[in-house]
């Protein structure tokens, strides 16, 4: 009981001191005294005066979903006495592979660098300054020459890192129950089996309505969305994050949706988040980074907005530094290339174009993909032990096919077809460019819902299961890749119903 109260305290104590550097904490400030004019606040009852100012006047409402956004992304509290590491990853021999990781992939980047002569950074001349303003809204249609661009690397390359993963303690005498997993993940992490899913994702349930369904034993589908609609509306007007994010849970109305992932996600387009991006953008115009050749329009701002930084503060990664030239290993000259500190890989760009179909505005739409991508997408490029992160995911796909569609599992085993190598492209880009557009909003619905990436490993397990037949007759990975080339025609929550609720026990 001291403990959790402690935990508690520790949480609260950070919390309060993030929001303290935030535009809100600001704007609650000068709302308090302004509300001191008001003829209602008594001297007498100051403190209860001013906290029923801001329930009337909605700024309680806008505190609680900032808390509840910070609740959602914050790691659970860890000892005092341990060491920040710990916090971004617990497990050492993560935290080591993680780190060789990012000198590979640092060495690809530099060795890019000296091949074509292209400095990792530099200030453009004004003219082609002039040159990107007036075309900044036609990037993107345009195709630019980078053939002599290679990615820094590509999920298959991850993917072998992930398979050479090893836990030290378990060298030798490792239990009984690991090694009888045959895939190709070999690290001992905690999963979820299938009743566990069952409870973690209940509103997925064959009794409850959902969206995304074309029929419901319960209530006809018309009547389910009308009355839906009516309650995502309430929702909205009520502006409160975890009654949206509970709602979200049996799929979004497609005309409720911006606003509703805007509210959960605690994204709201003030003046000064517009002339943040506006900054950035100048930012892209005024210097050239190597990295822009891998990225495109949106993502040239990420990669220059330095608030991104704090989330390795939680993830297993660190951002890579440059060294002015000639003062290798002087940190005093060094800087955190690029200054967002992620660099991206072949695909990166397919976290935020699904985001395109819902939001037109750009500093909106890129607000939107950057809390998007400190809260889930990181987790999917970076070695570590978190339920969400890619490791546990890939773990999760293969326990759950082999124990619960054990012959197709071993069949594909046997011919050199491991289910992982197929599946992996679609779990590390959270299906975006695989599944039709309707389907994967559908599905980034119930990410955000649960706060969880689960849901991919368990998509991707439901997708074999409904391609089994076919697959069982395949001989080669090639034959077997063919089988499951083409997602555009899934229907997301049937299969993710049928394989969770009717198919397995």
């Amino acid at each position: 009981m001291l403990q959790e109260e402690s935990d508690l305290s520790l949480v609260i104590a950070q919390i309060v001191q993030k929001l303290k550097g935030s535009t809100l904490y600001a704007q609650l400030e000068r709302q308090a005294w302004a509300s001191l004019q008001r003829p209602e606040i008594k001297l007498e009852s100051l403190k209860e005066d001013i906290k029923e100012f801001f329930k009337i006047s909605g700024w309680e409402k806008k505190l609680q979903n900032a808390v509840y956004s910070e609740l959602s992304v914050f790691p659970l509290p860890s000892h005092p006495a341990a060491p920040p590491e710990h916090l971004k990853e617990p497990l050492v021999y993560m935290r080591k592979a993680q780190g060789s990781w990012e000198k590979r992939i640092l060495k690809s980047l530099n060795s890019m660098c000296t091949e074509l002569s292209i400095p990792l950074a530099r200030k453009r001349p004004v003219g082609e300054q002039k040159e990107l303003l007036n075309k900044w809204n036609e990037m993107g249609t345009d195709e630019p020459d980078l053939s002599l661009f290679r990615p820094v690397y590509a999920p298959k390359d991850f993917l072998e890192v992930l398979i050479n993963l090893r836990n030290p303690n378990y060298e030798n005498g490792d239990s009984l129950s690991f090694r009888t997993h045959l895939g190709l993940i070999q690290v001992p992490l905690k999963v979820k089996d299938i009743p566990e899913l069952k409870e973690f994702f209940v509103e997925l349930g064959l009794t409850t309505g959902q969206l995304g369904i074309d029929d419901s034993t319960q209530v006809p589908p018309e009547l389910f969305e009308n009355e839906h609609v009516r309650i995502g509306q309430k929702v909205l007007a009520e502006q409160d994050s975890a009654a949206a994010q509970q709602y979200i849970r049996q799929g979004s109305p497609t005309a409720l949706r911006a606003e509703l992932w805007a509210l959960i996600l605690n994204i709201s387009s003030q003046p000064e988040d517009i002339l943040y991006y506006e900054q950035l953008k100048t930012n892209v115009i005024q210097h050239d980074l190597l990295v822009d050749s891998l990225i495109y329009k949106v993502l040239l701002c990420f990669s220059r907005d330095t608030s991104v930084l704090g989330h390795f503060a939680y993830n297993s990664a660190s951002p890579p530094k440059s060294y002015i030239r000639g003062k290798l290993g002087l940190e005093e000259y060094a800087v955190f290339y690029p200054p967002n500190g992620v660099i991206p890989f072949h695909g990166f760009s397919m976290y935020v174009a699904p985001l395109c179909f819902l939001y037109h505005e750009p500093s909106k739409l890129y607000q939107i993909f950057r809390e998007m991508y400190v809260r889930f997408f990181f987790r999917l490029h970076s070695i570590s032990s978190h339920p969400s992160g890619i490791v546990s995911l890939c773990l999760l796909f293969e326990t759950l096919l082999q124990t619960y569609l054990p012959q197709l599992f071993y069949h594909l085993r046997e011919i050199g077809a491991q289910p992982l190598r197929i599946s992996f492209k679609w779990m590390v880009r959270a299906f975006s460019g695989y599944l039709a557009t309707d389907q994967l909003l559908l599905l980034w619905d119930r990410i955000l819902g649960y706060n969880s990436l689960e849901i991919l490993a368990v998509l991707a397990a439901a997708v074999f299961a409904f391609r089994a037949v076919n697959l069982m007759e395949v001989t080669s990975l090639a034959a077997a890749e063919a089988v499951l080339a083409d997602l555009s025609t899934l229907k997301v929550m049937p299969l993710l119903q049928i394989f969770l609720f009717a198919t397995v026990t």
